[in-house]
């Protein structure tokens, strides 16, 4: 198949891009850096060099594929702590370019790279804009087919953990105990995403992709041994302490205060009821495994 990828080469676009050229596909990677053209073509895909938010561009680039993957990046819309830009507002602007762009190539199999939480956009936090953009993507003609993919919690999330381990021996969130909740390695992503665009398309379809499930204290010990401090704890604060504590970092008001009803979300289950309900067989890549490569930067 000739497929397009969105999303450049990052955890999920490289291992992506490798197993699809090894399966046989012609791919062509976007990006947005001219830097990236030589490493993407040294895995034997083509690089398109533009930007997402170029209609013309992106109906050029998708003309003629028979599947188009398309992801929407936090990075690529701006730092989290820059107070002045208007999440959802970019979200829900990307995800109309797009929706334009595959209308206007005649691209009709899409594998879109959504999350958990796609299912409601009531208090769950700022994964309510997955909700938005699949609504979006809806609106294309049902001759258009789209497998939604809705990932849980990355792993490399994880490394946000790494100063209060490092200053307070703690992971400081506004929930945690014993409860069990899922995690997915980006590899076990990029793995469904190839199983996903090799499988026949009809229709709208979503899938959840998991790889482990852990509590926040399996969290913490797991973490704690693969660094070599068992002292490590998940501390549980008041959700007003942490929410003043991430608005003081100088992170984006929207950002924070989505972050904090997320955690509530977590703590009550109320994130994960669709995905119970539609539960996934487990990735390869345990916590276990992801904690080597997190103790590697954490003593660097």
């Amino acid at each position: 198949m000739k497929i397009v990828l969105t999303g450049s080469l990052g955890r999920i676009g490289k291992p992506l891009t490798k197993n699809l050229v090894k399966n046989g596909h012609s791919v062509t990677v976007i990006s947005s850096k001219t830097e990236r053209k030589a490493e993407i073509e040294s895995l034997g895909a083509e690089a398109a060099i533009g930007s997402m938010q170029d209609v013309d561009f992106l109906t050029t680039t998708f003309k003629n594929a028979d599947a188009v993957y398309l992801m929407v990046a936090w990075d690529a819309i701006g730092n989290v702590f820059d107070k002045e830009i208007d999440f959802p507002t970019e979200f829900l602007k990307i995800a109309s370019i797009y929706k334009q762009a595959v209308e206007q190539s005649g691209v009709k199999k899409v594998v879109h790279l959504s999350s958990i939480g796609a299912h409601t956009n009531k208090s769950i936090g700022s994964l309510s804009i997955y909700h938005g953009v699949e609504k979006i993507m809806n609106e294309l003609s049902s001759n258009v087919s789209i497998k939604f993919m809705r990932p849980v919690a990355f792993y490399p999330n994880i490394f946000r953990f790494m100063p209060s381990m490092k200053i307070d021996n703690a992971i400081i969130q506004s929930y945690g105990g014993e409860t069990k909740e899922p995690w997915v390695s980006t590899v076990d992503i990029a793995d469904a995403i190839v199983e996903e665009m090799e499988k026949p398309f009809e229709g709208r379809t979503y899938r959840y992709i998991a790889s482990d499930e852990v509590s926040p204290n399996e969290v913490a010990s797991i973490l704690g041994e693969a660094i070599g401090n068992q002292d490590i704890k998940w501390q549980i604060v008041d959700a007003d302490q942490l929410l003043n504590g991430v608005l003081a970092s100088g992170m984006n008001e929207w950002v924070a205060k989505g972050f904090i009803e997320m955690q509530a979300a977590q703590e009550n289950g109320s994130l994960y009821e669709d995905f119970y309900k539609n539960k996934p067989n487990l990735g390869k890549v345990k916590l276990t495994d992801f904690a080597k490569e997190f103790a590697v930067v954490y003593n660097q």
